[in-house]
Parts: C-alpha cells; structure tokens; sequence
C-alpha cells in the first residue's frame, strides 16, 4: 500500500538524492505514511524509483540523523515518534465567492498592475538565439569559486557574524569593498555613512520615490529610456515629464527648467546603448546647481564597459552632492544576486535606511558577506576582466552581424563599447512586436522597443537584440534566422 506513494517525476537539472529525500520528507510531514509500518526497503524503493540503492542508503542515513525515521532492528525503517500526528490543522470550511466577498478593486488606492513593463520569458533558456537583455550565460559564473566564498562565510567566526539581525546596518566589509573598490573606479570617493546597500536597482528607485516624490514633484526621465524608472516614479503621484535624448545623450534645454529631478543613464542610455557626451555632462551639472536640481544617476552597465579610459561617473564631479549614484551588481555578476548599492549625502542615506528598515530592515546578511569575500579575495576582479572580454568580442560579432543583415537599421553610427545591446530601428510600418511573436516560433528572442516610450502612439519599429546572453557563435546564425522572419513583414 505504501508504494502508491513513491511515484516521483524526476526533474534532470537536481540532483536524484536530493529530489528523493525531499520526496520523503514531504510524506513525512504531511503524515501521509503511516506512523506503524515499515518504509519500503532500501533495495525495494530503490527498484521502484530506478535508483541505486546505495542513493537510498545515504538517503535513509541522513534521515536518521535529522530525526525523520527510525531504525528498529530486524524491522526496517518507520516514520520516527515525533512526526506521529502532521502539524496542521484541518477545516470544513469552504471557500465561497459571494456578497461577503471583499472586492479588492476598490480597495486598491495604486494598481501597479496596471502599468506596462518589459516582459521576458521565464524559459528563456530554451531558446536557441535569446538576444535577450539582462541575462547571462550560466556557464561562465564562477560556480567554484562563489561556492568558495559560501564555505567561508560558514566557517570560523563568519557565522556568527551573518546569522544576526543586522537591524538597519550593512555588512561593513562589503561596504568597503564598494567605497574601496568599485566607487574610485567610477571616479567616486565617499565615506561609509554616504552609502547603502539594496536589492537592487529598482528597489534604489522606490526607496528614492518613496522618500521624495508626491503630486508636487515634477521628475524628468529620458525617451526612450528605463520602463521601470517611469513606472516608479508615476506610481508616486509625481509629474513625470519625458526629455528627449539624441547621439549626445538627454536633451538639455528650457523643458526641464521646472524639474525638481533628473533621472538620467549617462554611462550607457537605456535602451539607446548612447553615451553622455563629456559637454552635456558638464551642462548638466551646471544646470543642476543653477536650477536646483537633484540628479539621479543610475550608472547602467558600468562594470562591464569595455572601454580603456571610460568616462568617470557624475557622482566623481558632484562637489555640491547635488548627485545620486545607484549601482548593481546585477549586470557584473549575477541578475539573480539582487544586490545594488546607493550613494549619496549623508543625511539622505540616512532617512532611506530607516524607511528601508520598515520594509525589510536590509538585505540578506549572508548574501552580503558573500559578495564582500567575492570582492575582497580577488575573484570578481577575475570574472570581470573574463566578462568584459567574452563581451567585447560577442559586441563585435553582432556589429558585424547587424551590418552584414540589417544594416539600414542602425541607430548610431558608433556604438558604444560600454554596451550589452544594440539598438535597432526597422523600415517605417514594420511591427516589431508581430516581428518578435513571429520569432519565437523559430526560437528567437528579441525585445520590442515600443514599451521605452511611454507617450501615446509610441514608434513601433524600434527593437533591442542583447547579447550578454547568447553564446558567440549563435550570434550570426540568429540574426540571419531573424532577417527571414523580418522578410515575412
């Protein structure tokens, strides 16, 4: 009767074991094996989950240890006395839609929902030519040695360091790490008090737009640029007002005289790949102090520019601290790390670390330290210079690309080395969005450039091919599999 239960459909990118004894551990908790009879033997479920049996040895073992299962001689393994009755309650109740239903529609004083964002498939993967934005290529993380510095932080006196609550403080080595290291190669020289770590970009923003913005506040962002920026800043009453950009960067001009911020990604405009000319970067700063305004820089794609003297950021000109830097290290590491930093004036950073410890006091400690030991022991330096090279040449490969198949669609005629993507414009009347439904079909991914405008009737034949996470010699391949589907509209 008990075998019923050991049906598993084994998921190829986990490991047998571990899927097993979770496996068993779920029927363990949810009391589904009986707490008198016997579990099947080790050579037994090991035929019906076409295991080795030396797999369900270790597995029964390491159960034994964690008090799951009992051994009783001569009699096999059982359900162990502590997990005799499952700990959950149990109702009659039904749920039931009706007149006592609370209708949350009216509920909602903001709908968040309701905005555009960029989507991107979550199998991604699966694709042959991805020239999606923002991902990586898994196999060039440094597993072995991200692994090094998880063992680290759990052994000796680093564990006891991590466990703890923090409260609202960060973790004072990655702290820095970042003034030390990552900040004076944007130019960028502060104290730890100037700085605070969060989960990421985004979350930078909110906290920003949280502590700043109300239906006074008139914010500028460029077109076409960062969705989410838009979305942020909108989703707190402000009055956003949209700033043209060209081959120089944002417009600046008498349209932005009534800001009381800018928001700008001068190192690599999102999602142009334009590069804040050295000009416009000191009439910016000009007008900032002039006009009184806050700048917001978001330094997108820094890390990994390729350039051999790239331009300093505008937080390394800033003697006013009219500036606010934010950083990631999404784009240099992992996306999945979520972990971003901010850097501004002392008494800032301080009201957004206490509205940051009302929302989640700070981010995972361990997670911190990590990063810290990554930085510190030299392995990200290692990584970066293996990215920025990996990138330099897939950049080279798809400016060869583009020419060779789209070459009427070019937006710039340079692009900026610093870029993880090209911006592209397709012939007047073309969809890119049908084109990229289209594509999909022959397992390209391309993204849409309509969702960076966010005005009325935005232009339809803009699109975005990155390339941080397609392999190198997919890139020529992919974009003449995209020119058929394009031939098609």
């Amino acid at each position: 009767m008990l075998e019923q239960h050991f049906l598993i459909e084994f998921d190829p990118e986990r490991t047998l074991q571990e899927q097993t004894r979770e496996h068993l551990v779920n029927l363990i908790l949810s009391g589904k094996l009986p707490f008198n009879q016997p579990l099947p033997s080790s050579r037994r479920l090991a035929q019906l989950l076409g295991v080795s049996r030396n797999t369900i040895v270790l597995i029964y073992e390491s159960l034994v240890d964690s008090g799951f299962i009992e051994a009783r001689a001569r009699k096999g393994y059982f359900v162990a006395h502590g997990f005799k009755n499952p700990e959950v309650i149990s109702t009659n109740m039904v749920q039931e839609a009706d007149d006592h239903s609370p209708d949350w529609s009216q509920r909602f004083q903001k709908k968040p929902s309701t905005r555009r964002n960029i989507i991107k498939p979550n199998d991604w993967q699966s694709f042959e030519y991805p020239f999606i934005y923002g991902q990586i290529q898994h196999e060039f993380f440094p597993l072995e040695q991200w692994r090094d510095v998880v063992r680290k932080s759990m052994s000796g006196r680093g564990n006891k360091y991590w466990i703890n609550d923090m409260v609202d403080t960060d973790d004072p080595i990655l702290i820095e790490q970042i003034r030390t290291r990552l900040l004076p190669r944007r130019g960028i020289y502060v104290e730890p008090n100037e700085i605070i770590i969060t989960i990421g970009t985004q979350n930078s923003l909110y906290l920003l737009a949280n502590l700043l913005c109300n239906s006074r506040t008139r914010m500028a962002v460029e077109t076409p640029g960062f969705r989410d920026a838009f979305n942020i800043f909108s989703l707190f009453d402000s009055q956003v007002h949209q700033q043209p950009i060209d081959e120089d960067g944002i417009i600046l001009d008498e349209r932005l005289n009534d800001c009381d911020y800018v928001f700008v990604t001068p190192s690599n405009q999102v999602p142009t790949g334009v590069e804040l000319s050295a000009e416009r970067r000191q009439q910016l700063m000009a007008m900032a102090v002039n006009q009184d305004w806050i700048v917001i820089e978001d330094d997108y794609d820094a890390e990994i520019n390729m350039k051999q003297n790239p331009k300093p950021a505008l937080k390394a000109n800033d003697p006013h601290n009219r500036v606010i830097y934010i950083g990631s290290m999404s784009k240099s590491i992992s996306p999945g790390l979520r972990i971003g930093y901010m850097v501004a004036d002392e008494e800032l950073i301080s009201e957004v670390r206490a509205l940051r410890r009302l929302m989640y006091r700070h981010p995972p400690v361990n997670n911190q330290r990590h990063l810290a030991l990554f930085l510190s022991l030299g392995y990200y330096d290692t990584y970066l210079r293996k990215i920025r090279e990996i990138n330099s040449s897939k950049l080279q490969r798809i400016v060869q690309s583009v020419n060779r198949h789209f070459p009427e669609m070019r937006t710039a005629q340079d692009i900026n080395q610093g870029v993880s993507s090209v911006w592209l414009k397709a012939p007047e009347g073309v969809n890119t969005e049908e084109v990229s439904w289209a594509a999909t079909r022959k397992s390209i991914l391309m993204e849409p450039g309509a969702i960076h405008f966010v005005y009325e009737n935005p232009p339809e034949n803009y699109f975005r091919l990155g390339f941080s996470s397609i392999a190198n010699h997919k890139i020529e391949p992919g974009i003449a599999a995209l020119k058929k589907v394009f031939a098609q509209f």
